[in-house]
This record gives structure tokens, C-alpha cells and sequence, in this order.
């Protein structure tokens, strides 16, 4: 036994060294100011063969850790964009710091003199692309929207930042969130010559990254990588204008960036209908045009710190107040089951005054390499105050049949609290894990309206009938979500996560409607017009998934049981209680194969359940249009729905052609959808209310049959003969919506097939133009009255220029045309917006512009729109701001402190 023992204890010893693990910690600076040098990619190879090892992102300051590497020789490469690799050897025995690493800017060489070459657009990293913010000619006071549209699969539509043809909903800068989910304003606030990348991505959910599954909760995130010579100092924007007509504008954003320690504050003051400020001084703000004339008041701070070593903070508050002086008119035509066509047209004025108040906030504590906490709350109090008018009335092929004119005074108000607070652990062990969370919401609404109506019905019999009510309804909500997830490596690349969730929502719902005199005294309760009703959604989930990973594949699947039960009750006018359990299945299946370092596929299904809102549960008759009745339905079951999406992406950096591809389906049983009632004769609903003929109840009913199918791609290629960059998108999107109609179900099928290309200039600093042009052809067949089967065609093109002329003469136009076809008569308006400045620069490094706008040149500027709904198709139109001139002065802030050097700031302006 003794000899044995001494025969396996160098064995023993062997396998004891080959076992213990190390880390390799550094930081990485540009070379050119020796500034610390965030999100460089740092890969860890073996030798001889160059094997990866292991890979990491160096933080903002430029500090970077591999951990759990293994003894050995091995080569460190750093790599970043337009930047040459920097590679060291390193050999590891123990815990090793390989000190400061720098990068230097790529060139060529030629005949002993260095030219440097054109930046590289970008590149690909996975499920990231990067692009090089030289690579693309922008202004000097251009935005970062601005240069962010000129990149390949990037893009606005409907006054939304788009990136693949999905909305972006998060702006990071330098990896910290900036104005929380407010894209617009993170987007405005920051100068395009201070951005080095842009980085694009879909970003994990909190319990993802911290546990590393994948629970398909995504947000598409672009992060700004600011110049290493632009985080210590002050700049921003400044403008103000006066036009005529009394039309004005005052605004500013400042930022103060001291690395780690970064405040910026915004703050604007219009009547012209710019909701945002933008540092563009000929922004349109949005191609769709705001409806209503708006006055708004802002102002919003963001705040990103560390402090010490362990602690990150980021908040950002935003506070609005605006008053939306509005016009409006529609016209309706409803699918009837039988040929007996019926319409209905409105027209309505209202004013409304809104303020609220946004906070949210993201606070992180290493406590230490093993052990994080982190908190995110955010708050939200709105308070909103209307007057409006409308009138409307309906009509069937046989004559009128009713009409109404109605006026409102309301008085609402909205509060809400979230907070989500998560605790993660890991262990020695690779990949073992232990993640804790508890996420609550509390929800408070609060509304007070007064009403007078006079509703006139032509059949059977013609009837007048007045209306004076005040309607009060206070709803309030509490939700909570507890979870714990845990994780274990089972054998070399896989990884088993176990994980348990249980949750409630409480919600409350009191709506009284009393009876006024026209005073607004009240004279008594209207108790078929009032309800008292709680609604609980309780539920239950157990989940096992399985990983798998490699150098080329990600494989992931879990099984979700979920036991959930929702329970109604009602307290008045006439109690009852309502329960129902629901079990499901949802399983799930996640793959991504890497086929190059710019080639990959990602496959993802998944199935998910849908709890019904309080809203539309609550069977109360909501009449504030009188020849439309709704009404909810305690009797609904949660909806079941399978989601399949499919996307390619690849990045050729020899021919910078970029190539994107996406096909994505989704299929639901029991969704909520509407069921219009549309009397032929007059039916009783409840005591004194009485559906006339010709009018309306709907009610969310549960239906299956819904599924849909679309399709998106977008391919980039450079311009070389006219430096420039070319774009072309394309996509078809089919729906199968059921809904129903006299208790007939009705199926629209619509089908949209859409297409685009631009052309961006990559010139100078002084010409840059942003020319696009996008076309959609629509079909529309339903199932009840093909007769309605519908075609309709729009195209929207743009083109954004400017110039700076002899002098620093500047010419600025932004020019957008939109075209229509197949809409209802009165509506196939094509407009034609066009705005123009003409400045001129001064000051020392141009700082300073005065300029002459004038805003809706040719007075064209509109709002029509059109909606497809299992029930209708409707066309409207809103008034918009129309022809304005402006002067206007804006100065460019620019003070960078101690640290940047000449040489960094003459680069930044020369």
C-alpha cells in the first residue's frame, strides 16, 4: 500500500498544478496621450497553435482581467478598431499583471513616407458590429444621430432610431446608460466629433448577464465609445431663436465628463413643436410630423460616477411640461357581414396641458470578485389636463343613423414605482453561480372628468338624448417577482441552470359615474355606468435549461412549468368571484454557430404566456363616446404564444460590405382581440342604457387564429468613385388577425411589402448630404366583406445637406416628401416639407453660427395616417405646424481640461 501511494502522489501533484487556475490583469492606453483605452478587445492564445483561450473587454479605465487561466505559455493580443494589434507574450505560474499595454493608430507605409490609409467602416465581433466613427464624414456640429444614420442597417422610421430594422431602445456611453430609455435625448445631447465607435448590439436582461442564460428578453442597445481626449472637459451646445408669428426657441446641453465623473444637463423652451433638443440646427426632429401645436418646457440631467473601487451609479431625470393645442378628423369604414356598407366620420378639437416627471437609476456594488448586488429603481408621476370636442355620426348606405357632439374636462394623474434589485454569487468552481432576485411595482391612476353630450339617433324613431356626468375612476396596482437561479458546470463546455419564480399582481379598479346637473352638482349615482373590481394573477414557474458552448457553437434549451392563476372579483354594482388556474409548458431553444469571426447564424424559439390587464377585465361601460360603447370581460384566459426568429450577419472588412438578413414568426392561441357589436335594432345593456341602431359595444373576447410572418434584409457596400456610402433594405410582412363582428369572425390578412435605399456622403467636413428613399405597397383582404379587400401605396424620401460655403458661409437643407395612394377620398395628400438655413460661422474655431430658418417653406406640412383593425379601416388627419421663419444664434462649448493636450484638441477642430 505504501509503494502504491508513492507511485500516485507525483501523479497527484501534477494533476494539483495542472488544476489551479490564475488571472492575468492589465491596462491598456493610447498610445498617442497615454489615455486610458476602454472596450479593446483582449484575447488570451495558446502557443503554439493560437488557440483562443479566452477573451475580454478592457473597462473604462482601461483595466482588463482574464480569470481561471491555467499555467502555461501564451500570447496576449489587444485589438480595437483602426487601431494595429499589440500582442506580448506572457507566461503565466501564478496570479500574473502584464502592466500597461499600448495601442497605436493603424498606417501604411510606403517608400519611407506613412500615409494613412482610409479608417476601416468596422467590424464585426460576434453578435457585435462596430463601426469607426472616421470612417464617416460628418459636420462639425453634426449629432450623433446625425452620424449614427450614415452607418449600414442604421436608420429612423416613425421618429424611431432603428438598427436592422428593429427600434433601438438604449443608449450606453462607454458601456454606462445615458438618459435610461430615452433614446432621442441621449442621441441629441452628444456631438458626433467626440464619438471614436459605435457599437451595436443586443443587450442581455440583468438576470442574464448575471446568471449567462440566455432568457430572450433582448434590448437593442448602441454604445457610444467616446475619444480617449474627450472624457475630461466641458462641452455642449447652446441655441436660441425668435421667429415670426411670436414663434421661439431656447435651449441648451452641457456636458461635464471628468472620466469616471460625468454630468450632463438639458434644458428647452419652444413653441414649435420640438419635444427634444437637438443640436442639429435644422432638425425636422421627426420625419412623421408632431400632431398639434406644441409649447414644451424640459429640462433632464444624467449623472454617471464611481465611487471607490467597488461602487457604479448612473441616474438620469427628466422633466417635461407641454400644452398640445389639437385638430383632428377620420373616417371609418366598418366590415359588416352583410353588403349593407356603414360609416363614420369625426372631427374634434382639444387642449391639453401635461407634465410629468421620469427618474431612474443603476446602482452596482462589487462587493467583491465573487460577489455583486445590484439595484435599479426608476419613478415616473404624471399629471395631464384636458378640454376637447368632438363630433361624429354614422352612416349607412339606407341614410343616417346617428350623430353626437361631445365635449370633456378631465383631470388625471399617474404614478408609478419599480424597482428591480438582484444579487449574484460565484463561486471557485467555473460557472457554478447563484443569482437572487426581487423585482416590485407599485401603480396609482387617478382620473376625474366631467361630460356633456347630446346624441341624436334618426332609427326607429328619431330621439335626442343629453348627457351630463362626472366620471371618477381610481385604479391601483401592487406586483412583486421573486427569483433564484443557480447554475453548475456539468462536464468541459456545459453548463445546467436550475431556477424558480413566484409572483403576484394586485390590482384595483373603481369607477363611479355619477349624474350632474349643468353645474356639475352631482344629483346620483349612475350604478350601471359604475364598478368596484380586484384582479389577482398569481404565478408560479420551475425551469431546468441545459448550455452548450464552443469556439463555433452556442447551444441552449430549458423547459419552463408555469402555474398561474388569475381570480376576479367584483364588489359592485352586484358581487361576484371568478377563478381560474392555468398550467403551460413553455419551452425554449436558443442556438448561434459562428461560421467566421464576421459570419454568424442565431436561431431562437421560445413560447410565452400573456396575463390580461385590469382594463380589460373590468366589466364597466365606458361611454365617453356615446355611439361607441366598451366594455371589459371578467371571462378572459391568458394568451399562449410561440415565437421563432431566425438572423444572419456578416461583415466583409476587405470590401466593408455589410449583409444582414432576419425571417421571424410568431403564433398565438386565445389572444385578446375585439368583438364589435353593431345593433340592427335597439338592445338594452343595462338599466337607462340603451345601444341604439347603428351603434357600437365593443368587448376583448379570446380568439386563436393569429400568427404573422415577416422578413427583413439590409445590405452596405462603400461608394468609392463619390466617397460615400450606399444602403439598400428590404422586408414583407404577413398577419392572419381574427377578430369578431356581430359574433362572426372577420380575418384580415394583410401583407406589406417594403423597400429602401440611401446614399450618404463620406466627402468632407464641410459637404455632407443623407439622401434615402423607403416605399411600402399594402394589401388588405377580409374574410367577411371581400368588397373592402383594399390596396394602398406610401413612400417617404429625404434629403438632409449641408454646406459650408465661401467665407464660412453655411447653406443647410432638409427636405422630406411624402407620397400616398388608395386612401379614402380626401386623404391621398402627398406633401412636400422642406426646411432651409442659410448662417454664417464665427468666432475662433467656428464656434459660433448665425442663421436665417425658415421652417414648411412651400406651407404643405400634414398629418395622415391610416389603421387596419379587425373591425375597420380608418383614415385621419391632424393639423401640424405649418410655415414659420426664424433667426437664430448657436454656440459650440468646448473647454477640455488638463490632461488634452494641443495637439488632441487642434485635431479635434483642424
Amino acid at each position: 500500500m505504501k509503494y502504491l501511494f508513492y507511485a500516485v502522489l507525483p501523479f497527484l501533484c501534477i494533476q494539483s498544478v495542472r488544476g489551479q487556475q490564475y488571472h492575468i490583469q492589465g491596462r491598456v492606453y493610447a498610445a498617442s496621450d497615454s489615455i486610458p483605452f476602454p472596450n479593446v478587445t483582449v484575447s488570451l492564445l495558446a502557443k503554439p497553435d493560437s488557440s483562443p483561450v479566452g477573451e475580454t473587454i478592457s473597462h473604462a479605465d482601461g483595466t482588463f482581467e482574464l480569470k481561471d487561466i491555467h499555467a502555461g505559455d501564451y500570447l496576449l493580443r489587444i485589438q480595437y478598431l483602426g487601431y494595429e494589434n499589440t500582442d506580448q507574450p506572457v507566461k503565466v505560474t501564478g496570479n500574473t499583471d502584464v502592466g500597461s499595454l499600448y495601442l497605436h493608430e493603424g498606417a501604411r507605409l510606403l517608400d519611407e513616407i506613412t500615409i494613412l490609409g482610409r479608417p476601416p467602416v468596422g467590424k464585426q465581433r460576434g453578435d457585435t458590429i462596430q463601426f469607426n466613427a472616421a470612417a464617416f464624414q460628418t459636420m462639425k456640429d453634426a449629432t450623433a444621430q446625425s452620424l449614427i444614420e450614415k452607418m449600414p442597417g442604421m436608420g429612423s422610421e416613425d421618429g424611431s432610431l432603428q438598427a436592422q430594422g428593429e427600434n433601438v431602445t438604449q443608449i450606453l456611453v462607454d458601456g454606462k446608460p445615458f438618459f435610461g430609455t430615452d433614446v432621442k435625448a441621449a442621441l441629441q445631447n452628444l456631438p458626433a466629433e467626440i464619438i471614436q465607435s459605435i457599437e451595436v448590439y443586443d443587450k442581455l436582461s440583468d438576470k442574464a448577464e448575471l446568471s449567462g442564460f440566455d432568457d430572450g428578453e433582448r434590448q437593442k442597445t448602441i454604445n457610444i465609445v467616446t475619444k480617449p481626449n474627450s472624457r475630461r472637459g466641458l462641452f455642449g451646445k447652446s441655441s436660441a431663436g425668435y421667429g415670426n408669428d411670436n414663434r421661439y426657441l431656447a435651449g441648451a446641453s452641457v456636458n461635464a465628463f471628468n472620466e469616471h465623473q460625468r454630468l450632463t444637463i438639458t434644458g428647452l423652451t419652444n413653441n414649435i413643436n420640438a419635444v427634444d433638443y437637438s443640436a442639429d440646427p435644422n432638425s425636422q426632429g421627426e420625419v412623421r410630423p408632431q400632431n398639434g401645436i406644441i409649447n414644451t418646457n424640459r429640462i433632464g440631467l444624467n449623472y454617471t460616477d464611481t465611487w471607490g473601487e467597488k461602487m457604479e451609479i448612473n441616474a438620469s431625470y427628466l422633466f417635461n411640461h407641454r400644452k398640445n393645442v389639437g385638430e383632428a378628423s377620420l373616417f371609418r369604414e366598418y366590415v359588416l357581414p352583410d353588403d349593407d356598407g356603414q360609416y363614420y366620420t369625426e372631427s374634434s378639437t382639444n387642449s391639453r396641458r401635461n407634465m410629468d416627471h421620469r427618474f431612474n437609476m443603476r446602482f452596482e456594488y462589487q462587493i467583491d470578485s465573487n460577489n455583486l448586488i445590484l439595484f435599479r429603481p426608476d419613478f415616473s408621476a404624471e399629471s395631464d389636463k384636458e378640454n376637447s370636442f368632438f363630433s361624429g355620426n354614422t352612416v349607412a348606405d339606407s341614410g343616417p343613423m346617428n350623430q353626437t357632439q361631445n365635449s370633456r374636462q378631465a383631470d388625471n394623474s399617474d404614478i408609478d414605482f419599480n424597482s428591480r434589485l438582484y444579487y449574484s454569487r460565484r463561486f471557485a468552481k467555473q460557472g457554478r453561480s447563484l443569482r437572487l432576485g426581487l423585482v416590485t411595482g407599485n401603480h396609482r391612476n387617478d382620473d376625474d372628468a366631467y361630460r356633456q353630450a347630446e346624441n341624436l339617433f334618426f332609427d326607429p324613431a328619431e330621439r335626442t338624448e343629453t348627457i351630463n356626468q362626472q366620471l371618477v375612476r381610481m385604479r391601483k396596482g401592487f406586483d412583486w417577482e421573486a427569483s433564484a437561479a443557480y447554475t453548475e458546470p456539468v462536464g468541459k463546455r456545459g453548463m445546467v441552470e436550475l431556477e424558480y419564480e413566484v409572483g403576484n399582481q394586485n390590482n384595483d379598479s373603481d369607477q363611479l359615474t355619477y349624474d350632474t346637473d349643468e353645474m356639475g352638482t352631482r344629483l346620483r349615482l349612475d350604478t350601471a355606468l359604475s364598478n368596484t373590481f380586484n384582479s389577482q394573477y398569481l404565478r408560479q414557474e420551475a425551469e431546468i435549461g441545459y448550455q452548450y458552448k464552443t469556439e463555433k457553437l452556442r447551444a441552449q434549451v430549458e423547459a419552463e412549468f408555469q402555474l398561474s392563476r388569475l381570480a376576479n372579483d367584483q364588489e359592485f354594482p352586484a358581487a361576484f368571484a371568478l377563478q381560474r388556474t392555468f398550467r403551460s409548458i413553455l419551452p425554449s431553444v436558443r442556438l448561434g454557430y459562428k461560421f467566421t469571426d464576421s459570419k454568424n447564424l442565431d436561431f431562437d424559439y421560445d413560447a410565452r404566456t400573456n396575463a390580461p390587464g385590469i382594463g380589460d377585465l373590468q366589466a364597466v361601460i365606458d361611454n365617453s363616446n356615446p355611439l361607441h360603447l366598451r366594455t371589459g370581460n371578467p371571462d378572459l384566459d391568458q394568451s399562449y404564444s410561440n415565437r421563432f426568429s431566425l438572423r444572419y450577419r456578416s461583415y466583409n472588412p476587405e470590401t466593408e460590405r455589410s449583409f444582414f438578413a432576419m425571417v421571424r414568426s410568431s403564433v398565438t392561441s386565445n389572444r385578446v382581440v375585439t368583438h364589435t357589436t353593431i345593433a340592427e335594432e335597439p338592445i338594452e345593456l343595462a338599466e337607462g342604457i340603451v345601444l341604439e341602431r347603428g351603434s357600437q359595444l365593443t368587448r376583448p373576447v379570446n380568439l386563436n387564429g393569429y400568427w404573422d410572418l415577416s422578413s427583413f434584409f439590409h445590405y452596405g457596400l462603400p461608394v468609392h468613385f463619390l466617397p460615400s456610402n450606399f444602403n439598400l433594405h428590404g422586408g414583407i410582412r404577413y398577419s392572419h388577425s381574427p377578430g369578431m363582428i356581430n359574433n362572426q369572425v372577420n380575418a384580415v390578412n394583410t401583407t406589406r411589402y417594403s423597400g429602401g435605399i440611401s446614399l450618404s456622403s463620406n466627402i468632407s467636413d464641410r459637404i455632407d448630404f443623407n439622401i434615402w428613399t423607403r416605399s411600402a405597397y399594402n394589401t388588405v383582404e377580409n374574410s367577411l366583406r371581400p368588397t373592402l379587400n383594399n390596396n394602398f401605396f406610401n413612400q417617404t424620401t429625404h434629403i438632409n445637406y449641408n454646406w459650408i460655403l465661401w467665407q464660412d458661409l453655411v447653406y443647410r437643407l432638409d427636405l422630406n416628401h411624402q407620397f400616398n395612394t388608395g386612401l379614402s377620398e380626401g386623404y391621398d395628400n402627398s406633401i412636400l416639407l422642406v426646411n432651409m438655413a442659410i448662417g454664417k460661422k464665427f468666432l475662433r474655431n467656428e464656434r459660433a453660427e448665425v442663421s436665417l430658418n425658415v421652417y414648411d417653406l412651400f406651407g404643405q406640412n400634414n398629418n395622415i395616417r391610416r389603421d387596419i383593425t379587425e373591425t375597420y379601416i380608418q383614415d385621419s388627419q391632424s393639423n401640424v405646424l405649418q410655415r414659420y421663419f426664424m433667426l437664430s444664434l448657436t454656440y459650440n462649448i468646448r473647454y477640455f481640461a488638463r490632461g488634452t493636450t494641443q495637439e488632441d484638441y487642434e485635431k479635434m477642430y483642424n
